[in-house]
């Protein structure tokens, strides 16, 4: 007995020494709000189709050799938000919907597991697509009993003490959660130490100097996220662009490796929608990022890891809407997201407002390739045109609202039944409780090949890095 006793003693010792012996230098973090598996799926399918195969065209993180999936449920809910979803992926453990980074309750603040890399030494980053007090990106740095507590979250920034900040910029970079005016929440990042970076073209004049810096969008864009890249013409500022600056950032002075965490939250914007369309390219959008962290391990593939995964699944999104033979090859022709579609239908509104059927159907034409390319029934014209009759006739427009935009009838009539030809279901435009896709690469990646709950992706990471957490 006492030598089995010694022999297992032993083992672990061998094993610890294996383990943290190897512990990964550079930690990416890359999370797809709102990426369910059909989400990735989609994506894989329909790029297939466009090539004219029966299959899917893999994306960078799904060829990575461990895969996992993970459950997603709240504290307080079988369904989870961005707040407890976020949290739950930050700090490893569950809490209520809307809750950042603390329990339940509200009173009790939960360390992250970027505070535990930054104690261990490593720069982090913390970065997304939507603005920087978003749900997901405010789990890692922020302690706050509501994810709407937007200027409380910002303020949080400074006593991170983290090494690099990206996203659109703020939502309420000067009013508290109960409506007062705030002192202005950016010089008092500078003031922190922070340099204020706006665009690409700031940014590269700023980027070999290892300073503390928060890149956001140029003045006088949307605050509140990056374009759809649906809607991203040449020179706007994209996910991969903050990536690449992050990667930069963080690399530049650096022996002791960094943490950068990843968010591509407008995956979950787009399946609010219901706009599938958006969502394909979202996800390959979100791939671009994924990428670059890929061509980073290549370079130290003993010395990084790369974990891809998701805070929920939005849309409850299906593949297959009755027929066994798929179709979404169609989805290519459109040419906007659903809110680019609703402006476009706005403007032609303001500068035509008695515009004929046939001119709305060419709009439609041009942007979804709905009766100029694809055949539509007169059933499936007749609610479109109804809505036509009440915007252009009536003068009465209709909007349908989501959880992040409020478009236009018209376009979201018309967005449905493109989904519809391109055979795609949505079963609602909000969270569901679907498991989430776990996909790992590099120094303790292996780890992650199994069925896990939300709160032990974290943990994981943790474990083979050595962080105190």
């Amino acid at each position: 007995m006492l030598l089995k006793r010694f022999s297992l003693l032993l083992l672990s010792v061998i094993f610890s020494v294996h383990v943290f012996g190897q512990q990964p230098k550079y930690i990416f973090y890359l999370i797809g709000d709102g990426m369910g598996l059909n989400q990735v799926n989609l994506a894989e399918i329909h790029q297939a189709e466009l090539k004219g195969v029966n299959g899917t065209a893999p994306l960078v993180f799904t060829q990575f050799p461990y895969v996992g999936f993970a459950s997603t449920n709240s504290l307080s809910h079988g369904v989870t938000d961005s707040g407890a979803g976020g949290t739950a992926l930050a700090v490893g453990k569950k809490t209520k919907n809307g809750v950042i980074g603390m329990d339940s309750t509200g009173t009790i603040a939960y360390k992250s597991i970027a505070y535990a890399a930054k104690a261990k030494g490593m720069k982090v980053g913390i970065t997304t697509s939507v603005s920087i007090d978003h749900a997901t990106p405010a789990s890692f740095y922020a302690n706050q009993a509501h994810r709407d507590m937007y200027y409380e979250i910002g303020k949080d920034i400074i006593k991170s003490n983290f090494d690099f900040f990206a996203g659109s910029g703020f939502l309420k970079p000067n009013t508290s959660f109960d409506k007062k005016e705030m002192p202005a929440l950016v010089p008092q990042l500078e003031k922190a130490g922070y340099k204020i970076v706006k665009g690409k073209v700031a940014f590269e004049k700023e980027k070999n100097k290892g300073q503390r810096m928060i890149l956001m969008n140029i003045d006088g864009t949307d605050a509140s996220s990056l374009k759809f890249s649906i809607d991203q013409e040449a020179g706007d500022f994209k996910l991969a662009d903050i990536t690449q600056a992050a990667i930069t950032s963080l690399s530049t002075n650096n022996n002791k490796g960094f943490f950068l965490m990843v968010e591509g939250g407008k995956i979950d914007w787009s399946a609010h929608a219901n706009d599938a369309a958006t969502t394909i390219q979202e996800v390959l959008d979100f791939n671009e990022s994924v990428k670059l962290a890929y061509e980073f391990y290549l370079k130290y593939p003993k010395e990084t890891l790369i974990v891809v995964t998701a805070d929920h699944e939005t849309g409850g999104l299906g593949i297959g809407n009755g027929s066994s033979t798929l179709n979404t090859k169609v989805l290519a022709h459109q040419k906007v997201s659903q809110g680019g579609l609703s402006a476009k239908i706005g403007e032609l509104r303001k500068s035509n407002p008695n515009a004929s059927w046939d001119e709305v159907k060419k709009l439609l034409g041009d942007n979804l390739g709905l009766w100029s390319v694809l055949k539509v029934s007169e059933k499936a014209e007749a609610p479109i045109y109804e809505a036509y009759k009440k915007s252009f006739i009536d003068h009465h427009n209709e909007t349908e609202k989501s959880l992040y935009a409020s478009d236009d009838k018209i376009a979201t009539l018309s967005i449905e039944l493109l989904n519809k030809l391109g055979t795609i279901a949505w079963s609602s435009k909000n969270h569901s409780a679907a498991y989430v896709p776990v996909y790992a690469i590099g120094q303790g990646a292996e780890t992650f090949h199994q069925k896990l709950d939300n709160t032990d992706i974290p943990k994981k990471i943790a474990e083979v890095a050595g962080f105190d957490f």
